[in-house]
């Protein structure tokens, strides 16, 4: 679920051969398989409303639509069930440059109560627990099959992605399984954006040494779990579920980027679980969702429900958030994509310089509680656009202070923001590239490797962030005290 991170949500260093830089010694080919969509196919996709067509004559005529880059997706893409296949309402799936998305086939009124969008059957997803005794479902492991043996070695709780990877490979090579033709639709190794299939000069490429730490740490430890269980002994029924470590780790990959936990009650227990929904997973991140997502278990089926926030036009994307209140960074690890807008993304200031809240967020007419600060556009003149989500991290990032009634005084604000702006300026010049150099270097390598491109774009929207800052401040200064 990638911010297509994509959740798909959800990336730049010069490469000159596809490969993966092994951890262990030198550079392994990279495999040549591959689970892209054709997107060849035009067919119209099936339509999951029963409503009848109303008489030709009431009919308003047929606007002709502008040419999009999506791609309907295959009607078979809803009926690769066995026992039962997955039912859509009033949502169909769709292709784009960034991958599949959920696009509403009919206009959506926001309503009090939560409508069905999907029902999902239990079977066709992949479910473990996370704590002993831990189980999964479906059942589809025999007895004695090696791979339970190494599911059983790992931690519940810790490992939940190396297990939830394991599951999904064993899924991929068992014979008519309903995982052998999702797998199609996911990303290939090429197209995934998960920082854990990037090298180590892309890597660099982040410009942010803590995140470069925490990304290789994750990789050795994925290389590790796959260099112990998958050695030269291991049998055939093994070997040939990872021949080698890219294609596991592209399976952790998939696991952390698509996985969804949720409480499941399983017999007389009720279980964390992790599971991987077919189908739900299309549904793309946004800072600025227009659904809100629920879930129901209801006769063996899940049913994904979803509150509209707005009203969403005929073929409008459904976004839902991933991570509310999660950094950048965050997000990078879990589903390798950024964005420049992230209302919660932090800069970490050292000195002693503060504001006014009260009257920073009044400039910008900013309302609500720290946790849940909100643009008012009501009070805004038309055709301001200023304030996003970098305005509102800015009101929650910047140093400031309050104290009751007690108005600012202009001078000392005036001194304060010189300092914090001083300060933004400082931590720019330490970047070893500009936000421009940055857009340059995106532009002339459109052919660019996906984690590439994501390590470059991360890079850039913290550099766009912190210029935010600079400007809100800048405004701050025009509009309180001059």
């Amino acid at each position: 679920m990638a911010s297509s991170l994509p959740l798909h949500h959800p990336t730049h260093c010069f490469v000159s051969t596809p490969k993966l830089k092994s951890f262990h010694n030198g550079w392994s080919p990279r495999p040549t398989w591959s689970f892209a969509a054709d997107t060849k196919n035009h067919i119209r996709p099936i339509k999951a409303t029963t409503e009848t067509p109303s008489y030709p004559i009431f009919q308003p005529p047929q606007v002709e639509e502008s040419p999009s880059e999506l791609v309907p997706a295959d009607p078979d893409f809803y009926k690769i069930g066995y026992a039962r296949s997955m039912r859509a309402y009033g949502v169909e799936f769709k292709e784009g440059p960034d991958g599949f998305g959920v696009y509403a086939s009919k206009d959506v009124e926001p309503l009090r109560r939560a409508r069905v969008i999907m029902e999902i059957p239990l079977e066709l997803m992949l479910t473990i627990s996370q704590k002993l005794p831990w189980m999964f479902f479906p059942d589809i492991i025999p007895v004695g099959h090696p791979i339970f043996d190494i599911i059983n070695s790992t931690n519940p709780e810790t490992d939940w992605d190396l297990r939830l990877a394991c599951l999904l490979l064993y899924a991929f090579d068992r014979e008519d399984n309903f995982w052998q033709l999702y797998g199609d639709f996911l990303p290939s190794a090429e197209e995934c954006t998960s920082l854990l299939l990037a090298t180590e000069d892309e890597l660099l490429e982040l410009q942010d040494a803590k995140l470069t730490s925490t990304m290789t740490e994750q990789q050795h430890r994925a290389f590790k779990f796959w260099e112990k269980n998958w050695h030269s002994g291991v049998p055939l029924k093994i070997k040939r579920l990872a021949h080698d470590p890219e294609r596991f780790i592209w399976a952790v990959g998939i696991a952390q980027s698509r996985c969804i936990n949720m409480q499941v009650r399983i017999g007389a227990l009720v279980q964390d679980v992790n599971m991987l929904i077919p189908y739900t997973d299309m549904l793309n991140h946004s800072f600025q969702p227009n659904c809100f997502l629920h879930w129901r278990f209801k006769d063996r089926m899940l049913e994904v429900m979803i509150n509209a926030g707005q009203r969403i036009k005929k073929g409008d994307e459904m976004t839902i958030n991933y991570l509310s209140g999660q950094q950048n960074d965050m997000f990078m690890q879990r589903y390798g994509f950024s964005s420049p807008v992230n209302p919660w993304d932090v800069i970490q200031f050292s000195g002693n310089a503060r504001i006014h809240l009260d009257s920073f967020l009044s400039v910008f007419n900013i309302a609500g509680l720290p946790e849940e600060y909100y643009h008012n556009s009501r009070l805004s003149n038309d055709g301001d656009t200023f304030v996003d989500g970098a305005v509102l991290a800015a009101a929650r990032t910047v140093p400031t202070w309050s104290d009751g009634d007690v108005p600012p005084i202009p001078s000392m604000e005036r001194k304060a923001v010189k300092e914090i702006q001083e300060e933004c300026q400082r931590m720019l010049a330490e970047f070893p590239t500009t936000s421009e150099q940055d857009q340059k270097l995106l532009d002339s390598m459109p052919e660019a490797r996906r984690t590439l491109d994501a390590a470059i774009k991360y890079r850039l929207h913290r550099k766009l962030f912190i210029e935010k800052v600079t400007q809100a401040l800048e405004i701050y200064q025009e509009r309180i005290l001059f």
